[in-house]
């Protein structure tokens, strides 16, 4: 928490320091005459670089942070609206413009996969009479085996009296009784091929030697020698290995396209170049809530045995052309997490924070669903250094219309303080850390979603607060008085 502390307060100098050096020489502001000077322009407000949005009219001491106001002089490098830079200084920044275009993108998913084993290739191996293990062969969970491979006599007394009676009538000529005994020995439990055994030997086999019923490899194997046997007990369980399960984890916002029979293609870590294709099974119904993907599952040939299950995959999952529609440069978009936003180039090399709707990316290209037209200009690279220099001094952005926005919900913060001021529409709390944003205990001011939150609050009272993070700094949705607890 000491170390927190300390970082956050150096970044709080830093930007302090970089906000006094914009509003007296920055590097993106307008030329101006060398004689001028500071003292010789007007201010048009005095701002706390930590919170920019708020705006004082005359200089002082910061009510947020502790630190002096800085001015906003009305020649430094934009207005509400925008910033403007030098050309010179944008070369020696490295900033490349890209040109927004029309065209059509050929989009591919890149996941990763996993092999596993194909549950519908199992066998249960149980027991089907009462009985005692007699001997266990050599084997082991992991083996893999093949068909008829034995597992372990079982001894069953209960198959001896069954097998006699059908000694007793097979040399009597009788047909339907002799069916009838071989019937009973089926419905006491008795497998074919022991039947079978009864049949060409003559005598009593009480003694069942249970084995694998297909190849592949033993998953579980529950028996000792000495056991006693009840009735319906999982002896051993195989798992066939002629084919694999390759599972996949797309990102839900890209599995909507997908379909069954679609083509994959997979490279195993470790494999080299060599290609694996395979075609989509099946589409899992429930996405995962943690990573936000849906699975994908690819059934793979596996009769030379080479792939194993557990090995990863890098997939790539092709897709058909789509329609036209603006163009961007992946790089050039800002995430915020609430919103998109590019810089976009206007008149006077000035540069203006523009909200965009995205659509669908494809390596290192991505769609512009509203926000932009065909032929303008965006920064590609150094759009960073803009954005930060815009919330730096509060630069209004090109917003879109709540119809065009996606619907998201913010994320609310929690923490607790005690009200140190009331005012109309802001509150000053010492308030305690807020742990989801890694933001440490201080006193601030924060403004209020809505007047009637203040209402019944008092000075000194502690209360719980809950805050949104946007465009223009934290934001309280939420607030309740902390109940004390009586005291014995």
């Amino acid at each position: 928490m000491i170390i927190i502390s300390v970082l956050i307060a150096l970044s709080a100098a830093g930007g302090y320091a970089f906000a006094i050096l914009q509003s007296t020489n920055s590097p993106m502001s307008a030329q101006m005459p060398s004689t001028a000077t500071s003292s010789e322009k007007k201010a048009l407000y005095w701002y706390d670089p930590m919170y920019p949005q708020q705006k004082f009219d005359q200089p002082g001491k910061s009510p947020f942070m502790d630190m002096q106001l800085v001015p906003r002089y009305g020649d430094a490098g934009g207005d509400a609206t925008g910033i403007s830079i030098d050309s010179g200084v944008s070369q020696n920044l490295g900033m490349r413009l890209a040109t927004v275009t029309l065209g059509s993108l050929n989009p591919e998913i890149q996941a990763v996969g996993v092999l596993t084993l194909n549950d519908r290739d199992v066998a249960i191996v149980q027991a089907r009479s009462p009985g005692f293990v007699e001997r266990v062969y050599a084997q082991a969970p992991q083996d893999v085996i093949p068909a008829g491979t034995p597992l372990a006599d079982i001894l069953v007394p209960d198959w001896a009296s069954s097998q006699e009676d059908y000694l007793a009538l097979r040399n009597s000529g009788v047909s339907s009784l002799i069916k009838a005994a071989k019937q009973r020995m089926r419905l006491v439990g008795m497998p074919a091929a022991l039947i079978n055994k009864v049949e060409r030997s003559g005598k009593l086999q009480p003694v069942w030697t249970v084995t694998s019923p297909i190849s592949g490899v033993i998953e579980q194997l529950d028996v000792r020698q000495g056991m006693t046997l009840t009735t319906g007990m999982t002896l051993a369980r195989i798992n066939g290995l002629s084919s694999v399960w390759l599972d996949i984890a797309v990102p839900e916002a890209q599995a909507m396209d997908l379909a069954i029979d679609h083509a994959v293609e997979a490279r195993l870590s470790g494999g080299g170049s060599k290609v694996i294709k395979g075609r989509i099974s099946a589409i899992l119904p429930q996405a995962d809530l943690q990573s936000r993907t849906v699975r994908v599952r690819v059934e793979l040939d596996n009769r030379d045995g080479k792939l194993r299950p557990g090995q990863t995959a890098s997939v790539r999952l092709a897709q058909s052309a789509t329609a036209p529609a603006l163009l961007v440069p992946s790089e050039a978009v800002i995430r915020s997490g609430r919103r998109a936003l590019v810089m976009l180039v206007t008149e006077n090399n000035r540069y203006q924070a523009t909200e965009v709707v995205l659509g669908q990316e494809s390596g290192d290209q991505i769609q512009i669903i509203q926000g932009l037209e065909s032929g303008q200009q965006i920064v590609a690279s150094g759009q960073f250094l803009l954005d930060s220099e815009a919330s730096l001094r509060g630069i209004e952005i090109t917003a879109l219309g709540d119809s065009a926005r996606p619907l998201l919900q913010p994320a609310l913060h929690p923490a607790e303080g005690k009200i140190l001021n009331l005012d109309s529409n802001s509150i000053t709390l010492a308030h305690g850390p807020f742990k989801t944003l890694s933001m440490p205990g201080m006193t601030m001011q924060f403004p209020v979603a809505s007047p009637q939150l203040l209402e019944g609050l008092r000075v000194g009272e502690r209360v719980r607060v809950s805050v949104s993070e946007g465009d223009h700094g934290l934001q309280i949705e939420q607030i309740e008085p902390v109940k004390m607890e009586a005291q014995p």
